[in-house]
Order: C-alpha cells, then structure tokens, then sequence
C-alpha cells in the first residue's frame, strides 16, 4: 500500500561531492536522521537532522527528540530541517497557542537555533522549517516545486562550508 500524500516519506539529497555519515538513534517514534557531511572544501563536520513530527506524537517522543537535540547541539555547525506538524506557532512574534509547540519553541531557543523559512511549504500553514545554530551557515532558502504526489513544497537551501562572516553585523553570544 503507497502511503498518502501526507504521509509520503521525507527525503534528503546531497551531492556526491560530500561524505556522510550516519548517526544512529535508538529511540521508538523519533522519525530523525542524523547526517554527518564533511566534503573537501569543508574545514569542519556539518551535523544535518532531518526529522517528521507526525500530528499524532506522544508527549514522550517529544522529549526523546529534545533530548537527541540537546545531545547534538553543541556542533559548530547544526542545521535542522523538516515537518515538525506545528502549525499554530506564529514565527514573526515567536509565540505558539498550544503547550506542546511553546515547549518546542523554547527547546529552539535553548539551543540557539534560528529558524530561516519565510513562507509555507504546505498551503498556507508553515509545518515545513528549517534551522540553524549559526548565521551565515545556511542560504539560499527556496520554497516551491513538488517531488512526486507530495502536498508539500520542496524547501532548497545550501549549506555554506564556512560560515560567511559578512551576512550579518548582528553580535550572537554563545553560552
């Protein structure tokens, strides 16, 4: 049986230029791959995570999930991408109706990560995100075009070898 377009698999797709590594989890109902990227031109690993938060998630895999997060977050380099199924978080003003996506919010905020899709990749509801624990480190973000049967837009991004120190004048402390 093929699945819905809803429920269609997320994928990733990297170039051939770089190596990966996957890292395994052992936790049940934390739908995450964890990617290790190191390619030629790249000083340091880049740790990706591409993760599904089904609507129908347990409060415990949540916290399975932030306790993978808290594990990784200490890379130089961490980029976080895909269906966290949160569609009641306002991005502008960082604020969320619901208990199970403000605790999500501060977990992002916890671990400094920042969100970087303007617009929604399904409809008119922003479920599909994607982040970053640097500036500089991911750009060109492009929402639009479908893969197969999919009801979600695909979201292209790069991911810069070295952080690009000109993007921002903004000062960023790191505690």
């Amino acid at each position: 049986m093929c699945p819905s377009p809803a429920q269609a698999p997320h994928g990733v797709y990297i170039k051939k230029a770089f190596d990966t590594i996957n890292i395994e989890t052992n936790e049940d109902g934390v739908e995450c791959l964890w990617l290790r990227i190191k390619g030629k031109a790249i000083k340091a690993h880049i740790l990706l995570g591409v993760c599904y938060g089904s609507p129908n998630k347990e409060e415990e895999v949540d916290k399975l999930f932030y306790k993978q997060l808290e594990n990784v977050s200490g890379s130089s380099a961490l980029v976080l991408v895909g269906d966290f199924d949160l569609p009641d978080i306002c991005w502008e003003l960082s604020t969320a109706e619901k208990r199970q996506s403000r605790t999500f919010l501060e977990c992002m905020e916890d671990n400094f990560l920042s969100q970087l899709v303007g617009e929604p990749a399904r409809g008119r509801t922003m479920l599909d995100l994607l982040f970053a624990n640097r500036d500089g480190l991911v750009g060109d973000v492009v929402v639009g075009g479908r893969l197969g049967q999919s009801d979600h837009e695909i979201i292209e991004f790069s991911i810069f070898g070295e952080i690009r120190r000109n993007t921002s004048k903004t000062l960023a402390l790191n505690f």
